[in-house]
């Protein structure tokens, strides 16, 4: 991992929880109708629902981390000014300086693509683009600035037209 890599991860993991927390509690409380308005909420609701949240399988260490926060303070400012810098340096000025519509990625390099549009704040789709043994999808993503979605909608929606490799997947029956 390069030291910027290196250097983003960390500022996420600072930024993350905290912004989380705040933006899941704000969404919550807007609902018109909700059984759970904030983050502690939906830890105790899941607590009580162990076995159909699966809970076993599942943690909620993110939920947890994330309620344990107590809002953005002046090391997530820092780590949240670093990521934008990044961000601008990084994707913005790629997109300008190429002239791009979109990025495009492959399933496989998704989670990577899909940090860095994340701490921007950039939007992306992915969609199918082919199948692996078993009929596992694999994905395509297609990812760009914001403001970008209608021409993402539309880069996304030529491809499954091109391709036509969209199908409902085969599973076994006995899951």
């Amino acid at each position: 991992m390069t030291a910027i890599a290196t250097i983003g991860a960390t500022s996420e993991q600072i930024a993350l929880p905290a912004e989380f927390k705040l933006a899941l509690n704000s969404y919550l409380s807007e609902l018109p109708y909700s059984p759970v308005r904030t983050l502690a909420d939906v830890i105790d609701f899941n607590k009580k629902h162990k076995i159909k949240e699966k809970l076993n399988e599942y943690d909620q260490d993110i939920f947890l981390e994330a309620e344990n926060t107590t809002g953005v303070g002046p090391l997530e400012r820092d780590a949240i000014a670093l990521l934008n810098e990044l961000s601008v340096k990084g994707l913005e000025r790629l997109m300008a300086d190429q002239r791009l519509d979109a990025i495009v990625t492959a399933a496989a390099f998704d989670r990577l693509v899909s940090h860095v549009l994340a701490i921007g704040g950039y939007p992306g789709i992915t969609v199918p683009a082919g199948y692996a043994r078993h009929g596992i999808p694999f994905g395509i993503c297609f990812g760009g600035l914001r403001g970008s979605e209608p021409k993402l909608i539309e880069i996304a929606y030529a491809f499954e037209q091109a391709t036509l490799v969209r199908k409902p997947p085969e599973l076994p029956i006995n899951l």
